[in-house]
């Protein structure tokens, strides 16, 4: 059977597509990574007051003297809710040692989307509502997003989308190590 050019493109581009697309997935899977930035050169983390649940704002300052990661994220967003029970495990594993993690939601509905969710994801740890003003600050153009503050409220590391497990975990240990 004799393909046209046109047949062969296709197939090329289809190909082609499809290289793309699983590479596309691969780098979701395996996540974004981030190099911690030198103390010295850190810059102080946009300062924020959210309200959590019950109605009580926390600010930055609350944080100090931990290390804070700070979540931006959605319900609907997919790779939010892939790396959520990640942050859940770091959450457990090293809240003794001066780790706060805080979910900043930045759903539309608020706390009518984001209360059934975090009861159905079991999650422990902080959540507040996010706004526009601390979107703004972060620079948040997508999510997730997620960022490193260290305990003097300065931006350690960015994750832009969905971070890499094992080096978000290796970047908070480094953190609490140099807290010693």
């Amino acid at each position: 059977m004799r393909l046209g050019v046109s047949s062969v493109l296709l197939r090329s581009s289809g190909a082609a597509v499809l290289v793309l697309a699983s590479a596309v997935l691969l780098a979701q899977e395996l996540g974004s990574r981030a190099t911690l930035v030198p103390s010295a050169e850190r810059k102080p983390a946009p300062d924020f007051a959210l309200k959590d649940s019950t109605g009580k704002y926390f600010s930055l300052k609350d944080y100090r003297g931990k290390i804070l990661l700070l979540d931006f994220w959605a319900t609907w967003c997919h790779g939010c809710k892939q790396e959520m029970p990640w942050f859940v495990d770091l959450d457990r594993k090293y809240r003794a040692s001066r780790l706060e993690v805080v979910g900043v939601s930045m759903d539309d509905d608020g706390w009518k989307a984001v209360t059934p969710f975090i009861k159905s994801a079991g999650v422990p740890y902080q959540i507040v509502l996010g706004d526009e003003k601390t979107a703004k600050g972060y620079h948040i153009e997508g999510m997730p997003d997620t960022f490193l503050i260290d305990g003097e409220g300065r931006i350690a590391a960015i994750y832009k989308g969905m971070v890499d497990r094992e080096d978000i975990e290796k970047n908070v240990q480094s953190l609490l190590r140099s807290m010693q």
